[in-house]
């Protein structure tokens, strides 16, 4: 998935994750088409969840598998994956 912004009507970017590196605990350094980066702390997501497909990826060794697939952070085959627009607001 992608995010289109709109700059005043006269020209359309598309913005995706060009990379993406594992800092620790949890927490992943994310770097997007138009220059912006975000540190985005996944862990109070994993911990809050109560289903056992999303709770595996506290293990960090798991967790730490990601790809980036179509401009975006995907998990073990879209096993888990976020809103794009989530990740460039910095929030999950």
């Amino acid at each position: 998935m992608k995010i289109i912004k709109d700059y005043n009507n006269s020209m359309i970017t598309q913005i995706e994750i060009k990379s993406a590196y594992y800092i620790g605990d949890c927490a992943i350094r994310i770097f997007f088409s138009d220059g912006k980066q975000k540190l985005v702390d996944f862990k109070p997501f994993l911990e809050n969840s109560l289903h056992p497909s999303i709770r595996k990826y506290l293990d960090e060794k798991k967790f730490r598998q990601f790809k980036i697939i179509d401009g975006n952070l995907n998990w073990n085959d879209y096993d888990l994956i976020f809103p794009l627009e989530d990740l460039y607001g910095g929030k999950i």
